[in-house]
């Protein structure tokens, strides 16, 4: 008869390993601001008000590229409360958490990413290709890497009663 013993797992990441990321992020619209979603400006739509530019689809893909990385969410990186991030741009907030991200998992790639948008207003269809050609280049990946989806909230909620936008973003990376 034979035995099986049970391996001890490794603590520590094995090379080509495989990590998911999952974030999500939302901001009430301000009609003083210019809305930018993916690093695209979306014109004739309120901004969204947040203490940086508010792009909220790039928040979530932050947090989900954090995830992957097993590493502080965006909030913990670049909080609400210290100036030097009023009003910045998301993508340079995205630019500097792949550094770090980088840093700690020198062989970190992005395999793919699936990101949808939820609101009642802007439609997303006619931004869409601006936006994946925008979000390929800022992760320096093919565009077909690159799945953005729009989607309503059905009158349903806050979103839904166009109060604001939401959305959420799954990475694949690997390390």
């Amino acid at each position: 008869m034979a035995v099986q013993m049970e391996m001890p797992m490794e603590k520590t990441e094995a090379a080509g390993s495989m990590r998911v990321g999952l974030g999500y992020d939302s901001h009430r619209f301000d009609h003083q601001r210019t809305l930018r979603l993916c690093g695209v400006e979306v014109p004739n739509t309120p901004g969204l008000a947040g203490h940086s530019d508010a792009d909220c689809a790039l928040h979530a893909l932050t947090d989900a590229l954090l995830g992957a990385a097993g590493m502080p969410d965006i909030g913990e990186l670049f909080p609400p409360t210290d100036e030097r991030y009023r009003g910045a741009d998301s993508t340079g907030l995205l630019k500097q958490a792949l550094e770090r991200i980088r840093e700690r998992h020198s062989g970190f790639r992005v395999v793919n990413i699936d990101l949808v948008i939820i609101a009642e207003t802007p439609r997303i269809a006619p931004h869409k290709p601006a936006m994946r050609r925008r979000l390929a280049e800022l992760l320096e990946v093919d565009e077909g890497a690159v799945s953005l989806k729009g989607k309503t909230n059905e009158g349903m909620g806050w979103v839904g009663e166009a109060e604001g936008i939401a959305a959420w973003c799954a990475v694949l990376a690997a390390l």
